[in-house]
């Protein structure tokens, strides 16, 4: 009679592939999956009754800022709560090393997405982050990009101009070096003020330095807006430079003037998948969050702030309101406000489904963890696709919104024998029940655990049940290539 650790009994599996559902047993011997099928002839150490649910891989986040947040809240509650196992960090251009701030310097916009305490970025070289990230032990998984800002912030004296060759060659080295010590690529974010000097040479000749190592270059493209498209080309030009594939982050197309344009986009993203190795990630909302910034408020509906270092006390009001209190317009309640971050009504319903049906969208959350009042994408991504999107509006199979979130999203980020529940692979596996799951983050309420999550176990261990995290933290840095 075979023994397994753990098995998970009676289930229905889904099994990230993306292929049609089947009953079965789940057994699990260490961090691997051991065997699925019909176990009735074994016997567990532990067994679980799981009749009625389904039996997923863990999640996987395509897109996150938790870079420091692993390390603050290692029991991850908000990513455990819908059934995330395994994080990509260093999105947009944003990483939290390699950059050592000096004594007394602040963190300049946008890498305080990661939060504004200076002392936080404290490693002059990747590996350390890493190595610091492994000894922090959090919940999850996690595979870390390189932020192309974060290298110029670390490299250059002053971001209003393009890179010289020499700063090109250090930040180059610095890249190298981190992929040699397991990061799974480059990011940029040439949207941002930071880095919309760097012209798309600068660029390409940075990522260069991922040939030979394989890896994925992920972009939050330098406009979303009337030259969508040409950004689209740079971000795919960027990555060929490196021989790596490219990550469209969080699709999306603001103001109205650019609604309904996804049809020509996602056209555009399918006739360059012909001739490079593409992906693209959405979140399931209309709104947007990022830095607070001028630019935005003319192609948005309503804007809620999200934090302010000088006025605390208005996280969560509407700028709007905001303005009206202060006396001021609403540009001059931004200049007001900064350092701040902002929600963005900026999108359109239409848009949002039809890029999040497009055969190769995988989900990312892109929540801001260290927000006092964060989109509620932060707790609220996962079940919102599965809950309201497949089960309630029909967009997709649950079969297909699953593999949107776990296979597609650890074959185009090189994870290897994660996203898909196959004997060998490690046992990152989300139990839910259809019928419930939901999110109930809001965002009036943002901070609010989803409905719906069972148990979730990282890596064979039980990290999650019943609502509250287990206190395991069974998490792995991913390093590409170890």
């Amino acid at each position: 009679m075979a023994e397994f650790d753990l098995v998970l009994r009676g289930g229905t599996v889904i099994d990230g592939t993306g292929a049609a559902r089947f009953d079965a047993d789940v057994a699990i011997v260490g961090r691997r999956i051991a065997a699925i099928g019909d176990l009735c002839g074994a016997v567990g150490h532990s067994e679980l009754d799981v009749r009625g649910r389904i039996v997923a891989p863990g999640f996987i986040d395509a897109h996150t800022h938790d870079d420091r947040y692993l390390m603050q809240q290692p029991l991850m509650p908000a990513k455990l709560s819908q059934g995330v196992t395994t994080v990509i960090t260093g999105n947009c251009g944003i990483s939290l090393a390699p950059w050592r701030a000096s004594p007394g310097q602040t963190v300049p916009p946008p890498l305080d997405l990661l939060g504004d305490d200076p002392a936080a970025f404290c490693y002059t070289a990747f590996g350390e982050y890493l190595g610091a990230l492994e000894r922090a032990a959090p919940a999850v998984n996690a595979a870390c990009l390189v932020g192309h800002t974060t290298l110029r912030v670390a490299v250059m004296d002053r971001l209003d101009r393009a890179a010289t060759a020499a700063e090109i060659a250090v930040m180059r080295t610095l890249l190298r070096d981190a992929m040699v010590h397991g990061a799974c690529g480059i990011s940029t974010g040439a949207a941002y003020p930071a880095a919309m000097s760097a012209p798309t040479d600068e660029m390409t000749q940075v990522a260069a330095a991922l040939q030979g190592f394989g890896g994925v270059h992920a972009s939050h493209i330098r406009d979303e807006g009337d030259r969508v498209c040409e950004a689209i080309d740079e971000a795919i030009a960027i990555g060929a430079a490196g021989t790596a594939g490219t990550v469209l982050s969080h699709h999306k197309l603001i103001g109205p003037r650019n609604h309904g344009r996804s049809v020509e986009t996602l056209g555009h993203i399918a006739q360059a998948m012909q001739h490079h190795c593409v992906g693209l990630d959405c979140y399931p909302y209309q709104a947007g969050s990022t830095i607070l910034r001028k630019d935005r408020l003319a192609v948005s509906s309503r804007v809620i702030v999200t934090r302010s270092q000088t006025h605390s006390e208005y996280a969560g009001q509407d700028l709007d309101v905001i303005a009206a209190q202060m006396g001021l317009s609403p540009e001059a309640a931004v200049d007001a406000l900064q350092p701040a971050g902002a929600i963005y009504f900026l999108m359109d319903e239409a848009d949002v489904r039809r890029i999040l049906a497009f055969p190769q969208t995988m989900i990312g959350s892109d929540g801001l963890p260290h927000d006092p009042v964060p989109h509620p994408r932060l707790w609220g991504t996962f079940p919102r696709v599965l809950g309201h999107y497949s089960r309630d509006v029909g967009l997709f199979p649950l079969e297909t919104a699953i593999h949107k979130m776990s296979g597609l999203t650890a074959r185009h980020f090189g994870l290897p024998d994660r996203g898909v529940l196959a004997e060998g692979n490690y046992a990152d596996i989300t139990v839910f029940d259809a019928a419930r799951i939901i999110d109930t983050a809001t965002f009036e309420q943002p901070v609010a655990q989803a409905a719906g999550i069972t148990c979730v176990f990282v890596n064979g261990s039980m990290a999650w049940r019943d609502g509250a995290a287990t206190g395991i933290r069974a998490g792995m840095v991913i390093r590409r290539g170890a």
